[in-house]
């Protein structure tokens, strides 16, 4: 048989070695892709192309990317689907490094691969790859032939032909998985606009991970922290930073949304640690958090790591780079204070949670106070009159011996107790004791008493009335909200 003539001191067995790269491990269809696309940013393309269809109805799908980069020469497109055939063998500059990338990730999704790339308005040449030829015994001949048809400025085409490993039975659900997985890996790339990467004519956005560009009902994640930097040492002594963000999202905005709504827009299910090498995601895990384990409160804060290729031992980098093994060293420099901070960013979420059921149990208090505002003395806004005040009441850490601070602001009163403070134990706590309707009169009681007094401080700070006055205004206050009580 065919498969049978090969001697015994060949390296490698073709037709065994093909099957097997086949099953290289590209975790999906976007990982792979990812390859081509890292090409083409490598090739100093500033618009990628991709396009899935099914040549044949019904028949297996075809993938065609195709860039504007500045292509190959005809030496360098004969060694293209070469395994470890890079000119770029090991470099650390940009996104490649062994040479395995395009035909690998080929592979590992289609059974014919073809090549094609042209310079300088020149005649175009083509490579290919064909799984089903090499099982059968054919010899593999990767000679560059010319093909036919006008070519403009430089690029390249990849074509995936018989794409057998794709599960997807409808395109549409394909094409929206990509543009998910695409936008968020070259985020970077795309958000800045120094590249344009589409899908079948329509352009892929940014997608964010820590939340911090996305606007859902007006509000964006925060930065948590200034980035932090770390410098190591890669094995040859070149010195590299490897730069941490972290984000935390805004718990009293977003809390209420449902959890269809919390999925798809990223909160819930994209808690975790996003790897980026030469700004492109390569990883998103819960890497390098210690003795932390991921916990709900987890979803509402976001971390991002980036670092340069120069450090690709640290991080463990596989030859598909959709994954990352940390060395110790960088455990021991990164892992102790990234712990550290996942656990208060998980309190602060913890507290902020805490915060929002406080304030929710509060709307009766406000809502009364609301209903009292019309009969009490206006507080004025420049000289005139602005209509009657909207209350909150929260609570969370304030400096040592603040029991309550208040700011009115755009007519609503926000008075934030201090729950370190002494004052709120001992007002609020005794509640838990009684039963829910005893312990809710007792509570709007103590809280219309609170309202009360920050709004006679804030009248007579306004008006600039002498404080002595400020016992029979608050009396007077109080005493009109209970009678609405």
């Amino acid at each position: 048989m065919a498969q049978q003539n090969h001697r015994k001191d060949d390296l490698l067995v073709s037709y065994n070695f093909i099957r097997a790269v086949r099953e290289s491990g590209y975790v999906s269809l976007s990982t792979a892709l990812a390859e081509l696309v890292d090409n083409s940013l490598q090739a100093a393309a500033t618009v990628i192309s991709v396009t899935i269809a099914r040549p044949v109805a019904g028949g297996l799908p075809e993938i065609r990317v195709e860039d504007n980069g500045v292509g190959m020469s005809r030496p360098e497109l004969e060694a293209c689907l070469r395994f470890g055939g890079s000119s770029r063998f090991d470099e650390r500059k940009s996104f490649g490094r062994f040479g395995m990338g395009l035909p690998a990730a080929s592979l590992s999704q289609a059974r014919r691969v073809e090549v094609t790339s042209w310079q300088d308005d020149k005649a175009a040449h083509q490579v290919r790859l064909d799984v089903d030829e090499i099982v059968t015994g054919a010899p593999v001949d990767l000679r560059a032939r010319r093909r036919s048809g006008d070519t403009t400025g430089s690029g390249c085409l990849v074509v995936w032909q018989n794409c057998d490993r794709i599960e997807y039975k409808r395109l549409a659900w394909l094409e929206r998985a990509l543009r998910r997985d695409l936008g968020r890996m070259y985020r970077r790339f795309i958000g800045n606009g120094d590249v344009t990467l589409s899908i079948n004519g329509k352009q892929v956005d940014p997608i964010d991970p820590l939340l911090l560009t996305a606007k859902i009902e007006g509000h964006s994640a925060r930065m948590a922290f200034e980035p932090l930097r770390y410098e190591l040492a890669s094995s040859s002594g070149e010195t590299a930073f490897v730069t941490v963000r972290f984000s935390m999202l805004p718990v009293d905005r977003w809390h209420h949304l449902d959890n269809i709504t919390k999925r798809r827009v990223g909160i819930v299910g994209g808690a975790g640690v996003s790897i980026l090498r030469a700004g492109r995601e390569i990883a998103t895990g819960w890497h390098l958090m210690g003795a932390k384990r991921k916990e709900n409160y987890d979803d509402w804060w976001r971390c991002e790591i980036e670092f340069n290729p120069v450090l690709d031992e640290h991080f463990g980098i596989t030859i598909n780079k959709q994954g990352v093994r940390p060395s110790q060293v960088l455990q021991e420099a990164l892992g102790p204070e990234l712990e550290s901070i996942a656990r208060l960013l998980n309190s602060r979420a913890r507290q902020a949670f805490e915060e929002v059921k406080f304030r929710a149990a509060t709307e009766t208090s406000c809502r009364i106070a609301e209903a009292a505002d019309l009969d009490l003395p206006v507080i004025r806004r420049t000289g005139r009159g602005s209509g009657a005040l909207s209350y909150r009441i929260g609570s969370r850490q304030l400096p040592v011996g603040t029991m309550f601070t208040s700011s009115l602001k755009r007519r609503t009163l926000d008075v934030t107790l201090n729950v370190d403070h002494p004052a709120f134990a001992a007002l609020y706590h005794p509640l838990q004791t009684l039963s829910d309707e005893a312990a809710g009169e007792l509570r709007v009681a103590l809280e219309l008493f609170l309202l009360s007094l920050a709004r006679t401080t804030t009248l007579l700070g306004r008006d600039g009335q002498d404080c002595d006055t400020l016992l029979q205004l608050w009396s007077r206050t109080y005493g009109r909200m209970l009678q609405k009580s």
